[in-house]
Protein backbone atom coordinates (compact mmCIF):
# COMPACT_ATOMS: atom_id res chain seq x y z
CA UNK A 1 0.00 0.00 0.00
CA UNK A 2 2.20 3.71 -1.49
CA UNK A 3 0.97 5.52 1.81
CA UNK A 4 2.05 9.24 0.94
CA UNK A 5 2.14 10.09 4.10
CA UNK A 6 4.25 7.31 6.29
CA UNK A 7 6.60 7.11 3.33
CA UNK A 8 8.15 10.60 3.98
CA UNK A 9 8.02 10.14 8.14
CA UNK A 10 10.88 8.53 9.81
CA UNK A 11 9.51 4.79 10.97
CA UNK A 12 10.06 3.97 14.85
CA UNK A 13 10.61 0.15 14.72
CA UNK A 14 9.25 -2.06 17.77
CA UNK A 15 7.76 -5.57 17.76
CA UNK A 16 4.26 -6.79 19.00
CA UNK A 17 5.68 -7.77 22.08
CA UNK A 18 5.96 -4.08 23.16
CA UNK A 19 2.27 -3.48 22.46
CA UNK A 20 -0.07 -3.86 24.67
CA UNK A 21 -4.22 -4.08 24.14
CA UNK A 22 -5.66 -2.68 26.93
CA UNK A 23 -9.17 -4.29 27.45
CA UNK A 24 -11.30 -1.74 29.09
CA UNK A 25 -11.86 1.59 30.77
CA UNK A 26 -10.91 -0.21 34.42
CA UNK A 27 -7.71 -1.83 33.21
CA UNK A 28 -6.88 1.49 31.52
CA UNK A 29 -7.49 3.54 34.89
CA UNK A 30 -5.84 0.90 36.85
CA UNK A 31 -2.88 0.96 34.10
CA UNK A 32 -2.22 4.49 34.55
CA UNK A 33 -2.38 4.19 38.30
CA UNK A 34 0.34 1.83 38.03
CA UNK A 35 2.45 3.80 35.22
CA UNK A 36 1.97 6.85 38.16
CA UNK A 37 3.87 4.53 40.98
CA UNK A 38 6.26 3.21 38.80
CA UNK A 39 7.52 6.43 36.89
CA UNK A 40 10.84 6.99 37.69
CA UNK A 41 11.82 10.02 35.26
CA UNK A 42 9.13 11.58 33.67
CA UNK A 43 5.04 11.73 33.11
CA UNK A 44 3.52 13.41 30.43
CA UNK A 45 -0.30 13.36 30.04
CA UNK A 46 -2.19 15.49 26.93
CA UNK A 47 -5.49 15.30 27.28
CA UNK A 48 -9.13 16.96 26.27
CA UNK A 49 -9.57 17.42 30.29
CA UNK A 50 -8.95 16.38 33.34
CA UNK A 51 -11.98 16.92 35.55
CA UNK A 52 -12.90 17.43 38.78
CA UNK A 53 -14.85 14.60 39.82
CA UNK A 54 -13.61 11.10 41.80
CA UNK A 55 -11.78 10.05 38.95
CA UNK A 56 -10.28 13.10 37.86
CA UNK A 57 -8.72 13.98 41.90
CA UNK A 58 -7.88 10.12 42.28
CA UNK A 59 -5.37 10.73 39.37
CA UNK A 60 -4.06 14.66 39.83
CA UNK A 61 -3.45 13.49 43.98
CA UNK A 62 -1.77 10.55 42.14
CA UNK A 63 0.66 12.29 40.08
CA UNK A 64 1.40 15.08 43.23
CA UNK A 65 1.86 12.24 45.49
CA UNK A 66 4.48 10.47 43.13
CA UNK A 67 6.09 14.25 42.61
CA UNK A 68 6.57 14.41 46.70
CA UNK A 69 7.97 11.18 46.66
CA UNK A 70 10.17 11.88 43.92
CA UNK A 71 10.90 15.64 43.59
CA UNK A 72 12.89 15.08 39.96
CA UNK A 73 10.03 13.08 38.67
CA UNK A 74 9.19 15.44 36.08
CA UNK A 75 5.65 15.98 35.88
CA UNK A 76 3.73 17.77 33.42
CA UNK A 77 -0.39 17.61 32.13
CA UNK A 78 -1.25 19.95 28.98
CA UNK A 79 -5.23 20.22 28.75
CA UNK A 80 -7.13 22.45 26.72
CA UNK A 81 -7.19 26.13 27.84
CA UNK A 82 -10.59 26.73 27.29
CA UNK A 83 -12.43 23.39 28.47
CA UNK A 84 -10.70 23.77 31.68
CA UNK A 85 -12.53 27.37 32.29
CA UNK A 86 -15.62 26.37 31.44
CA UNK A 87 -18.10 23.79 33.21
CA UNK A 88 -19.54 20.06 31.63
CA UNK A 89 -22.57 21.07 28.62
CA UNK A 90 -25.37 20.67 30.44
CA UNK A 91 -24.50 20.89 33.75
CA UNK A 92 -24.79 23.99 35.73
CA UNK A 93 -23.57 23.01 38.88
CA UNK A 94 -20.12 22.66 37.34
CA UNK A 95 -17.94 25.77 36.76
CA UNK A 96 -14.80 24.89 35.41
CA UNK A 97 -11.84 22.93 36.07
CA UNK A 98 -9.01 25.60 36.61
CA UNK A 99 -10.56 26.34 40.42
CA UNK A 100 -9.35 22.63 41.29
CA UNK A 101 -6.40 22.61 39.75
CA UNK A 102 -5.18 25.47 42.19
CA UNK A 103 -7.08 23.87 45.04
CA UNK A 104 -5.08 20.57 44.79
CA UNK A 105 -1.69 22.56 44.17
CA UNK A 106 -1.75 24.41 47.20
CA UNK A 107 -1.80 20.77 49.37
CA UNK A 108 1.19 19.89 48.17
CA UNK A 109 5.43 21.37 48.64
CA UNK A 110 6.61 19.84 45.01
CA UNK A 111 4.39 21.09 42.69
CA UNK A 112 3.78 19.77 39.23
CA UNK A 113 2.85 21.72 35.65
CA UNK A 114 -0.10 21.37 34.57
CA UNK A 115 -0.54 23.57 31.23
CA UNK A 116 -3.89 25.00 30.00
CA UNK A 117 -2.86 24.63 25.64
CA UNK A 118 -4.59 27.99 23.61
CA UNK A 119 -5.40 26.25 20.47
CA UNK A 120 -7.58 28.82 19.00
CA UNK A 121 -8.92 31.85 20.36
CA UNK A 122 -12.38 30.32 21.11
CA UNK A 123 -13.38 26.56 21.87
CA UNK A 124 -15.90 26.74 19.26
CA UNK A 125 -13.40 27.18 16.99
CA UNK A 126 -11.29 24.63 17.75
CA UNK A 127 -9.42 22.64 20.80
CA UNK A 128 -6.32 20.76 22.05
CA UNK A 129 -6.84 17.04 20.92
CA UNK A 130 -3.88 15.38 20.91
CA UNK A 131 -3.62 12.19 23.04
CA UNK A 132 -1.25 10.42 25.05
CA UNK A 133 0.21 9.31 28.22
CA UNK A 134 3.71 8.60 28.68
CA UNK A 135 5.71 7.42 31.64
CA UNK A 136 9.45 7.45 31.18
CA UNK A 137 9.52 5.23 27.83
CA UNK A 138 5.93 3.99 28.04
CA UNK A 139 2.81 5.46 26.12
CA UNK A 140 -0.72 4.98 26.74
CA UNK A 141 -2.60 5.86 23.78
CA UNK A 142 -6.11 6.73 23.96
CA UNK A 143 -9.01 8.75 22.63
CA UNK A 144 -10.47 9.20 26.35
CA UNK A 145 -9.82 11.89 28.66
CA UNK A 146 -9.68 11.57 32.31
CA UNK A 147 -13.25 11.98 34.68
CA UNK A 148 -15.59 9.18 36.25
CA UNK A 149 -17.41 8.16 32.89
CA UNK A 150 -13.99 7.71 30.93
CA UNK A 151 -12.14 5.10 33.88
CA UNK A 152 -15.80 3.72 34.93
CA UNK A 153 -15.53 4.83 37.96
CA UNK A 154 -19.29 4.10 38.64
CA UNK A 155 -21.80 2.56 36.49
CA UNK A 156 -21.85 4.68 33.59
CA UNK A 157 -18.71 4.52 31.23
CA UNK A 158 -17.61 5.91 27.71
CA UNK A 159 -16.12 3.15 26.28
CA UNK A 160 -12.89 3.76 24.07
CA UNK A 161 -9.87 2.27 23.01
CA UNK A 162 -6.87 1.60 24.77
CA UNK A 163 -3.15 0.78 23.83
CA UNK A 164 -0.27 0.56 25.98
CA UNK A 165 3.39 0.72 23.56
CA UNK A 166 6.68 0.21 25.44
CA UNK A 167 9.15 2.50 23.20
CA UNK A 168 10.95 4.35 24.38
CA UNK A 169 11.88 6.27 20.74
CA UNK A 170 8.34 6.94 20.55
CA UNK A 171 8.28 8.44 24.17
CA UNK A 172 10.81 10.53 23.10
CA UNK A 173 9.53 11.60 19.77
CA UNK A 174 5.95 12.64 21.68
CA UNK A 175 8.23 14.86 24.88
CA UNK A 176 10.38 16.33 21.98
CA UNK A 177 6.89 17.61 19.92
CA UNK A 178 6.03 19.13 23.21
CA UNK A 179 8.64 20.74 23.98
CA UNK A 180 8.85 22.18 20.56
CA UNK A 181 5.61 23.40 19.96
CA UNK A 182 4.14 23.74 23.23
CA UNK A 183 6.43 24.42 26.35
CA UNK A 184 9.13 26.30 24.86
CA UNK A 185 7.12 28.71 22.92
CA UNK A 186 5.56 30.46 26.06
CA UNK A 187 1.60 30.56 24.51
CA UNK A 188 0.38 28.18 27.35
CA UNK A 189 -0.37 29.53 30.71
CA UNK A 190 0.03 26.93 33.83
CA UNK A 191 -3.24 26.15 35.34
CA UNK A 192 -2.73 25.36 38.62
CA UNK A 193 -0.98 28.93 39.95
CA UNK A 194 -2.70 31.74 40.88
CA UNK A 195 -2.11 33.49 38.40
CA UNK A 196 -4.43 34.24 35.54
CA UNK A 197 -3.62 35.79 32.21
CA UNK A 198 -5.53 38.92 30.94
CA UNK A 199 -8.24 37.97 28.09
CA UNK A 200 -5.93 40.36 25.34
CA UNK A 201 -2.95 38.70 26.21
CA UNK A 202 -4.40 35.28 26.02
CA UNK A 203 -6.08 36.12 22.59
CA UNK A 204 -2.96 37.31 21.57
CA UNK A 205 -1.53 33.94 22.57
CA UNK A 206 -3.60 31.55 21.14
CA UNK A 207 -3.44 33.46 17.59
CA UNK A 208 0.44 32.67 17.90
CA UNK A 209 0.17 29.15 19.35
CA UNK A 210 -2.46 28.80 16.16
CA UNK A 211 0.46 29.82 13.36
CA UNK A 212 2.84 27.85 15.26
CA UNK A 213 1.00 24.60 15.83
CA UNK A 214 0.16 24.80 11.70
CA UNK A 215 3.78 24.01 11.00
CA UNK A 216 3.89 20.97 13.95
CA UNK A 217 5.11 17.70 13.39
CA UNK A 218 7.25 15.22 14.89
CA UNK A 219 10.76 14.96 14.81
CA UNK A 220 12.77 12.45 12.57
CA UNK A 221 16.25 13.41 14.72
CA UNK A 222 15.20 11.51 17.95
CA UNK A 223 14.98 7.86 17.39
CA UNK A 224 16.76 4.86 15.46
CA UNK A 225 15.54 1.61 13.18
CA UNK A 226 15.61 -1.05 15.34
CA UNK A 227 14.64 -3.51 12.65
CA UNK A 228 11.65 -4.53 14.26
CA UNK A 229 8.71 -6.10 12.80
CA UNK A 230 6.03 -2.97 12.80
CA UNK A 231 6.94 0.55 12.13
CA UNK A 232 5.47 3.21 14.19
CA UNK A 233 4.70 7.04 12.80
CA UNK A 234 3.71 9.92 15.09
CA UNK A 235 1.93 12.57 13.50
CA UNK A 236 0.43 15.90 14.15
CA UNK A 237 -2.11 17.39 12.09
CA UNK A 238 -4.22 20.79 12.68
CA UNK A 239 -6.35 23.02 9.91
CA UNK A 240 -7.62 21.69 6.69
CA UNK A 241 -4.69 22.62 4.31
CA UNK A 242 -1.22 20.13 4.81
CA UNK A 243 -2.50 18.11 7.56
CA UNK A 244 -0.63 15.07 8.09
CA UNK A 245 -3.33 12.91 9.82
CA UNK A 246 -5.85 13.81 7.37
CA UNK A 247 -3.69 12.90 4.53
CA UNK A 248 -2.94 9.72 6.00
CA UNK A 249 -6.56 8.86 6.21
CA UNK A 250 -7.49 9.08 3.06
CA UNK A 251 -4.24 7.12 2.24
CA UNK A 252 -5.70 4.50 3.93
CA UNK A 253 -9.10 4.79 2.65
CA UNK A 254 -7.91 5.02 -1.36
CA UNK A 255 -5.05 2.56 -1.21
CA UNK A 256 -7.22 0.01 0.51
CA UNK A 257 -7.56 -3.73 -1.05
CA UNK A 258 -9.47 -5.76 0.87
CA UNK A 259 -10.91 -4.54 4.03
CA UNK A 260 -11.57 -0.94 5.57
CA UNK A 261 -12.56 -0.88 9.32
CA UNK A 262 -14.07 2.36 10.62
CA UNK A 263 -14.49 3.46 14.38
CA UNK A 264 -16.27 6.92 14.85
CA UNK A 265 -18.36 7.93 17.64
CA UNK A 266 -20.58 10.72 15.18
CA UNK A 267 -21.55 9.97 12.28
CA UNK A 268 -20.41 13.25 9.86
CA UNK A 269 -17.98 12.53 7.42
CA UNK A 270 -16.22 15.28 5.83
CA UNK A 271 -17.47 15.13 1.95
CA UNK A 272 -13.61 14.57 0.85
CA UNK A 273 -14.07 11.26 2.68
CA UNK A 274 -17.46 9.69 2.14
CA UNK A 275 -16.12 10.43 -1.73
CA UNK A 276 -12.99 8.20 -0.73
CA UNK A 277 -15.18 5.72 1.00
CA UNK A 278 -17.44 5.73 -1.92
CA UNK A 279 -14.55 4.97 -4.31
CA UNK A 280 -12.82 1.68 -2.20
CA UNK A 281 -16.59 0.15 -2.63
CA UNK A 282 -16.66 0.27 -6.00
CA UNK A 283 -13.09 -1.08 -5.95
CA UNK A 284 -14.93 -3.91 -4.31
CA UNK A 285 -13.29 -3.38 -0.71
CA UNK A 286 -15.39 -4.71 2.35
CA UNK A 287 -15.68 -1.65 4.44
CA UNK A 288 -16.93 -2.45 8.05
CA UNK A 289 -18.18 0.88 10.09
CA UNK A 290 -18.89 0.67 13.75
CA UNK A 291 -20.49 3.62 15.21
CA UNK A 292 -22.42 4.91 18.50
CA UNK A 293 -25.91 4.63 18.49
CA UNK A 294 -27.90 7.87 19.16
CA UNK A 295 -28.43 6.52 22.58
CA UNK A 296 -24.72 5.79 23.18
CA UNK A 297 -23.82 9.41 22.24
CA UNK A 298 -22.22 12.13 25.36
CA UNK A 299 -24.94 14.45 24.35
CA UNK A 300 -28.22 12.02 24.47
CA UNK A 301 -30.70 12.67 26.95
CA UNK A 302 -32.71 9.98 28.41
CA UNK A 303 -36.79 10.75 27.89
CA UNK A 304 -36.82 10.50 32.06
CA UNK A 305 -34.30 13.71 32.14
CA UNK A 306 -35.39 17.24 31.74
CA UNK A 307 -34.44 17.84 28.03
CA UNK A 308 -32.37 20.65 26.95
CA UNK A 309 -31.27 21.79 22.48
CA UNK A 310 -28.06 20.05 23.20
CA UNK A 311 -29.82 16.95 23.08
CA UNK A 312 -30.59 16.97 19.46
CA UNK A 313 -27.23 16.19 18.59
CA UNK A 314 -27.24 12.48 18.51
CA UNK A 315 -30.79 12.56 16.53
CA UNK A 316 -28.79 14.87 13.60
CA UNK A 317 -25.98 12.14 13.76
CA UNK A 318 -29.24 9.52 13.03
CA UNK A 319 -30.14 11.39 10.05
CA UNK A 320 -26.62 11.90 8.82
CA UNK A 321 -26.32 8.05 9.06
CA UNK A 322 -30.13 7.34 7.20
CA UNK A 323 -28.88 9.66 4.30
CA UNK A 324 -25.51 7.70 4.29
CA UNK A 325 -27.34 4.27 4.01
CA UNK A 326 -29.67 5.15 1.37
CA UNK A 327 -27.10 6.50 -0.96
CA UNK A 328 -25.13 3.62 -0.40
CA UNK A 329 -28.02 0.86 -0.21
CA UNK A 330 -26.59 -1.05 -3.21
CA UNK A 331 -23.22 -2.05 -1.34
CA UNK A 332 -25.19 -2.88 2.04
CA UNK A 333 -27.26 -5.70 -0.28
CA UNK A 334 -23.53 -6.89 -1.85
CA UNK A 335 -21.89 -7.47 1.73
CA UNK A 336 -19.47 -4.94 0.72
CA UNK A 337 -20.56 -2.35 3.55
CA UNK A 338 -21.17 -3.78 6.89
CA UNK A 339 -22.44 -1.05 9.63
CA UNK A 340 -23.16 -1.80 13.34
CA UNK A 341 -24.33 0.57 15.35
CA UNK A 342 -23.26 -0.27 19.24
CA UNK A 343 -25.22 0.26 22.72
CA UNK A 344 -24.53 -0.94 25.95
CA UNK A 345 -27.30 0.03 28.59
CA UNK A 346 -26.69 3.32 29.92
CA UNK A 347 -23.13 3.54 28.30
CA UNK A 348 -21.34 5.64 25.57
CA UNK A 349 -19.16 5.10 22.75
CA UNK A 350 -16.21 7.04 22.31
CA UNK A 351 -13.95 4.63 19.97
CA UNK A 352 -11.77 6.23 16.90
CA UNK A 353 -9.26 4.19 14.44
CA UNK A 354 -8.85 2.59 11.44
CA UNK A 355 -7.79 -0.88 10.18
CA UNK A 356 -6.63 -1.31 6.65
CA UNK A 357 -6.52 -4.82 5.36
CA UNK A 358 -5.40 -6.20 9.21
CA UNK A 359 -1.61 -4.66 8.39
CA UNK A 360 -2.60 -0.72 9.01
CA UNK A 361 -3.61 0.28 11.95
CA UNK A 362 -4.18 4.20 12.67
CA UNK A 363 -4.26 4.95 16.37
CA UNK A 364 -5.78 8.27 16.88
CA UNK A 365 -8.52 10.99 18.65
CA UNK A 366 -9.67 11.82 15.27
CA UNK A 367 -13.31 11.50 15.05
CA UNK A 368 -13.27 11.44 11.01
CA UNK A 369 -15.62 14.88 11.34
CA UNK A 370 -15.86 18.23 9.68
CA UNK A 371 -14.47 19.73 13.05
CA UNK A 372 -11.59 17.41 13.40
CA UNK A 373 -10.61 17.67 9.84
CA UNK A 374 -10.00 21.58 9.74
CA UNK A 375 -10.60 22.49 13.40
CA UNK A 376 -9.13 20.57 16.24
CA UNK A 377 -5.36 20.21 16.93
CA UNK A 378 -4.89 16.40 15.90
CA UNK A 379 -2.53 13.48 16.07
CA UNK A 380 -2.33 9.38 15.34
CA UNK A 381 -0.13 7.06 15.52
CA UNK A 382 0.02 4.86 12.07
CA UNK A 383 1.12 1.43 12.66
CA UNK A 384 2.37 -0.45 9.77
CA UNK A 385 2.39 -4.13 10.13
CA UNK A 386 3.15 -5.89 7.24
CA UNK A 387 2.98 -9.53 8.72
CA UNK A 388 0.01 -8.99 10.71
CA UNK A 389 1.85 -10.01 13.97
CA UNK A 390 -0.93 -7.97 15.69
CA UNK A 391 -3.67 -9.98 14.12
CA UNK A 392 -4.25 -11.84 17.14
CA UNK A 393 -4.75 -8.86 19.15
CA UNK A 394 -6.33 -6.68 17.16
CA UNK A 395 -9.14 -9.46 16.45
CA UNK A 396 -9.78 -9.72 20.15
CA UNK A 397 -10.36 -5.93 20.41
CA UNK A 398 -12.80 -5.63 17.51
CA UNK A 399 -15.01 -9.14 18.76
CA UNK A 400 -15.14 -7.77 22.11
CA UNK A 401 -16.49 -4.25 20.45
CA UNK A 402 -18.79 -6.11 18.19
CA UNK A 403 -20.75 -8.03 21.17
CA UNK A 404 -22.42 -5.05 21.52
CA UNK A 405 -23.58 -3.73 17.82
CA UNK A 406 -26.84 -4.61 15.80
CA UNK A 407 -25.96 -4.92 12.08
CA UNK A 408 -27.58 -1.89 10.21
CA UNK A 409 -29.23 -3.60 6.75
CA UNK A 410 -31.52 -0.39 5.82
CA UNK A 411 -32.22 2.93 6.34
CA UNK A 412 -35.43 1.91 7.92
CA UNK A 413 -33.88 -0.02 10.52
CA UNK A 414 -32.95 3.31 12.15
CA UNK A 415 -35.49 5.41 13.85
CA UNK A 416 -37.37 8.54 11.55
CA UNK A 417 -38.02 11.81 12.08
CA UNK A 418 -41.14 11.38 12.25
CA UNK A 419 -40.93 9.04 15.67
CA UNK A 420 -38.51 11.46 17.51
CA UNK A 421 -39.88 13.60 20.60
CA UNK A 422 -41.51 16.20 19.62
CA UNK A 423 -38.58 18.56 21.61
CA UNK A 424 -36.49 16.90 18.99
CA UNK A 425 -38.09 17.44 15.86
CA UNK A 426 -39.20 20.91 16.17
CA UNK A 427 -35.67 22.44 16.72
CA UNK A 428 -34.10 19.89 13.98
CA UNK A 429 -36.70 21.56 11.56
CA UNK A 430 -35.96 25.15 12.45
CA UNK A 431 -32.42 24.19 11.70
CA UNK A 432 -33.22 22.81 8.22
CA UNK A 433 -35.79 25.52 6.50
CA UNK A 434 -33.06 28.48 8.27
CA UNK A 435 -30.12 26.01 6.32
CA UNK A 436 -28.25 26.61 9.32
CA UNK A 437 -27.83 22.79 9.71
CA UNK A 438 -25.58 23.10 7.09
CA UNK A 439 -22.93 25.46 9.14
CA UNK A 440 -24.14 23.37 12.36
CA UNK A 441 -22.71 20.06 11.20
CA UNK A 442 -18.76 22.25 10.14
CA UNK A 443 -18.84 22.08 14.25
CA UNK A 444 -20.11 18.56 14.96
Amino acid sequence: MPLTTANKAHHISLNAEDIEFIPNAKAFKHAILAQIKGAVRRIYITALYLQEDDAGREILEALYDAKQLNPNLDVKIFVDAHRAQRGLIGDPNCLGNQDFYRKVAKQYLHKIDLYGVLVKTKELFGVLHLKGLIFDDTVIYTGASINDVYLHQAEKCRFDRYHKINCADLADSMIDFIHRFIIEPGFSPLLNTPLTLDKKIQKAFAKKQKLLLKKANYSSQVHTDKHGKIKITPMAGFGAKGNKVNNCIRDLFKHSRETLILFTPYFNLPGVLSRDLKKALKRGVKVTMVIGDKTANDFFIPSDKEFSKIGIIPYIYEILLCRFIKRNQQYIDKGLLNIHLWRNKQHSFHLKGIVADNQYHLLTGNNLNPRAWSLDLENALLLEDSQQTLKEKWQIELQEVLKYTEKVNHSKDLDSMANYPKQVKDPIRKLQLTQIDRLFKRFM
